[in-house]
């Protein structure tokens, strides 16, 4: 099946205009972010083991 590919998102948070926001505001912001980094080192570890797993197994 030919699957479409499909643009990414684009963080609404990223490089937003925070200068109306209140101190609430601003640090819901900061631990959605922090939240959002955690979920993709975790990603990121994962997609790391997974390929060393690989690359052990068709090591020569």
């Amino acid at each position: 099946m030919d699957e479409e590919i499909k643009p990414k998102p684009a963080d609404p948070l990223a490089g937003a205009d925070v200068s109306r926001l209140s101190v609430d505001e601003i640090e819901a912001r900061i631990a959605a972010l922090k939240a959002e980094i955690a979920r993709l080192e975790a990603a990121l570890a994962s997609k790391h083991a997974s390929r060393a797993a690989a690359d052990a197994a068709f090591k020569l």
